[in-house]
């Protein structure tokens, strides 16, 4: 799914802020999402409700039909990494992660954050996978300020996760963000420290540690967009979408709007 534009766009205070309010739709969507994840539930039903949720709150969904993607969504499941196509056959069980990847256009701006969720009751193994990959993710945003540069991020995250003995998934990366859904920089979750481009303010970036409990590889379906691990095992995913600024990165979407509807189900 992922094709750059080659320039790299420094926004405005105003542009961040028409920013901001898509991420925050896509973590409202989430949430929302959160609520219908349980075993019994299909991908399809997930999708068919963040696609009226969405337009319901004035945007459309930024993945449906971008370089033929089908659905509103991404539903990756278990040991599939990213771009799992929402189907009526898959069916979520007990024991299963989905990471749900989702898209927002709205003002002129695209939303776009993941968060892997629990089915059911998982295990320990498992909800260390996911512990860590959102951890890692938050490492890679204390390197999101100006004056440090990509690797700093990509660094933060592989050396955080590798340190437990996880793949650091290298084919998939996260991106800028603006008025496309893939802009320049392209950000890896590895890399050297005070390598790549530089950042400055103005920037948008989305992180997304794609991280697997076993080798880092991966493979293609044949549908040409799922991603599955190549032994098999779990993959977890989470992504913000993030301004560079000095000293601090600011984060334009929001987990706590999904772990609060999280926190009331349990």
């Amino acid at each position: 799914m992922l094709r750059i534009d080659k320039m790299i766009y420094l926004k405005t205070a105003e542009e961040i802020e028409l920013l901001r309010e898509s991420n925050l739709l896509v973590s409202k969507t989430l949430a929302e999402l959160a609520k219908l994840v349980k075993p019994g539930v299909t991908t399809a039903q997930l999708d068919k409700i963040a696609e009226e949720f969405i337009r319901d709150n004035g945007a459309i969904p930024a993945f449906k039909g971008y370089g033929g993607f089908p659905a509103s969504i991404c539903t990756s499941v278990n040991d599939q990494v990213v771009h799992g196509i929402p189907s009526d056959k898959v069916i979520l069980k007990d024991g299963d992660i989905v990471s749900i990847d989702c898209g927002t256009f709205k003002n002129g701006f695209v939303g776009d954050s993941a968060y892997t969720f629990c089915v059911g009751e998982v295990s320990a193994e498992i909800k260390n996978l996911l512990e860590t990959t959102k951890n890692s993710l938050f490492k890679g945003i204390e390197q999101a300020i100006e004056g440090n540069r990509i690797g700093d991020i990509g660094y933060a995250v592989q050396n955080h996760c590798e340190a437990q003995g996880y793949g650091v998934v290298r084919e998939m990366v996260g991106h800028g963000v603006g008025r496309k859904m893939h802009e320049s920089p392209e950000v890896p979750n590895y890399g050297r420290r005070g390598s790549g481009p530089l950042l400055k303010t103005g920037m948008t970036i989305c992180i997304e540690p794609m991280i697997n409990l076993g080798r880092k590889e991966l493979r293609f379906e044949r549908d040409g967009w799922t991603t599955r691990t190549i032994d098999g095992k779990c993959s977890a995913h989470f992504e913000h979408a993030v301004a560079i600024k000095k000293g601090k990165a600011d984060i334009l979407s929001d987990f706590g709007i999904i772990e609060n509807v999280l926190s009331n189900l349990n």
